[in-house]
């Protein structure tokens, strides 16, 4: 299966047109690109450049927007590496709230809108990213070795997604914990957290025990208090 790439591309890039097919005992080293094109910052300013409007579905804030476009294929080369073949997608938008920007793909048969939606898909990645980096301190790992950092880092984001696939499912229960300290309205992970633990040490330590009975070793106010403590405390 061939992989694509889909990334940035400056706008200030050295594009080219295909290298010219050899003739027949041509003398020389086959040239690697032909006619070098304008860049794509002079396109900006070309009243000539043609633009397509399209509106893109779930854009950034899952909103729909309208942005204008234009496109085409070329060869992206620099010194001391290979040609490389790419479809490169101009956008500018016409409300002004984002600078013009461009894409490229090195699938040279995608579609401009295909291309924007293949970047598109990245932020629900990076927003991951920052969260677990922000939340579960994916960038602190203590292991000196290598491999432990790679098994590290998938099991902190699975264990991320099971806490909070539970904690959905026990949604009714979730509580807010208040400090001294911080006041906030909406819960947060150690919330969630603190939940699932509670739900996974009521079921693992008393599920043989009867639910009508007011006592269990300690008042029942005085093991929830206990509980509560146990479950922030990590």
């Amino acid at each position: 299966m061939p992989v694509y790439l889909v990334t940035r591309l400056r706008l200030d890039a050295a594009l080219y047109q295909p290298a010219p097919p050899r003739q027949f005992k041509q003398m020389g080293r086959p040239r690697k690109v032909g006619k070098r094109l304008a860049t794509l910052k002079t396109l900006l300013g070309d009243a000539t450049t043609v633009w397509q409007q399209v509106t893109m579905k779930r854009w950034y804030g899952g909103h729909d927007y309208s942005v204008e476009i234009t496109s085409q294929t070329a060869v992206w080369y620099h010194t001391g590496l290979s040609p490389v073949p790419i479809r490169w997608v101009l956008v500018k938008d016409p409300q002004g709230k984002f600078e013009p920007q461009a894409f490229l793909c090195t699938d040279l048969d995608a579609t401009p809108e295909q291309i924007l939606r293949w970047f598109r898909q990245r932020w629900p990645l990076e927003v991951t990213f920052e969260e677990v980096r922000a939340h579960l301190g994916m960038e602190t790992q203590r292991q000196w070795s290598d491999l432990a950092i790679l098994r590290t880092t998938p099991a902190l984001m699975g264990l991320f997604s099971l806490v909070t696939l539970i904690a959905h499912h026990l949604q009714p229960d979730l509580l807010v914990h208040q400090t001294a300290w911080h006041v906030k309205v909406l819960p947060t992970f150690s919330d969630a957290l603190a939940l699932v633990r509670r739900s996974l040490w009521h079921y693992r330590l008393f599920q043989t025990s009867t639910c009508a009975s007011e006592m269990v070793k300690v008042p029942k106010t005085v093991l929830a208090c206990w509980s509560d403590l146990l479950c922030y405390a990590a």
